[in-house]
């Protein structure tokens, strides 16, 4: 609906937000907001019917929907989970999303009796072992599919002394190899680059500011530096969220507002790849609707000087 003058700016969102179960009432029975998109957690959704099915189809009556996917695991050695894939297939088919997209992560893994799912997102080595199973594992997600897929950098908290290959350089060769896009996670690219500047230096020390002050520079540039290694094409959604700096490493917890750090690497990310389609991502401690949609109006804030500094 076209914009009045006494219109809220958030009623007129170019980010999209999670849709999170804490504010279906609100965004599916209240007025209609504006938004690009919603983005779900697709095994969430997988069962055919009930309520979460109706949820889902009352979003998808309202905005586009894009499914982020954490359990595909496509990293494992051990392989693809059919059944998972072909739940997946299945609701793709029911909701036609905008976007599909998982991580380069494995979760499954062979133990001597049935194989285990870790049901968390764990690192890879970065080397061409590695490459070789996501590649295989990519082919086989968006044949099925029908469509490309995009894979995110997840938050790590440790490294392979078996890594070959700078991470850019990784999902710059899966990408290439696959025709995959990149769902660059701003936030996660900042926590890793936090916690490998803290590894560096001296053990934290909550009193020194001025030594926090550094790290955080210290990371922005590192992770900028990584968005420049990036192949920029590639990059077809951004994740924005807050993390938690409390103990000895900053932890990726999707609990609280964007941080400043973030949004410098946000911005650095924008002047390189262009206005992509870009959503906040809350999903712990989660804050009145009002505070949510604030945090996509400051990304869309964002968005809207990048791309007029294009035009």
């Amino acid at each position: 609906m076209p914009a009045s003058s006494g219109a809220s700016p958030c009623e007129h969102l170019t980010a999209g937000i999670g849709l999170r179960q804490a504010h279906y009432a609100e965004l599916l029975q209240g007025p209609a907001l504006t938004l690009p998109f919603v983005e779900v957690h697709s095994e969430n959704f997988f069962g055919a019917g009930g309520a979460a099915a109706g949820v889902l189809r009352a979003a998808r009556e309202r905005w586009p929907v894009s499914l982020h996917g954490v359990g595909l695991s496509l990293g494992s050695a051990v392989g693809l989970d059919a059944w998972h894939l072909e739940q997946l297939v299945a609701l793709v088919e029911r909701i036609d999303p905008v976007r599909i997209s998982d991580h380069a992560c494995f979760a499954r893994a062979a133990t001597p009796g049935p194989i285990v799912h870790a049901a968390d997102l764990l690192p890879l080595a970065f080397n061409e072992t590695s490459l070789d199973i996501m590649v295989r594992h990519v082919h086989a997600v968006q044949e099925r599919l029908r469509r490309p897929i995009l894979v995110e950098n997840i938050s790590a908290y440790l490294r392979f002394e078996g890594d070959t290959l700078a991470e850019p350089e990784f999902f710059n060769l899966l990408s290439r190899r696959t025709g995959c896009g990149v769902l660059l996670d701003v936030n996660n690219l900042v926590v890793n680059a936090w916690n490998e500047c803290a590894a560096l230096g001296s053990a934290r020390d909550e009193r020194d500011a001025g030594a926090a002050t550094c790290r955080e520079a210290a990371a922005v540039a590192k992770a900028c530096r990584w968005i420049d290694a990036l192949d920029a094409h590639a990059v077809g959604e951004i994740h924005l969220a807050g993390y938690d700096d409390a103990g000895e490493l900053a932890i990726d917890d999707h609990g609280s507002r964007v941080r400043a750090s973030v949004w410098a690497v946000f911005e650095h990310a924008l002047a390189r790849v262009g206005t992509v389609p870009t959503l906040i991502e809350w999903d712990n401690d989660l804050p009145p609707l009002a505070v949510l949609l604030s945090e996509a109006d400051a990304a869309g804030t964002r968005l809207a000087v990048c791309a007029g500094a294009g035009s």
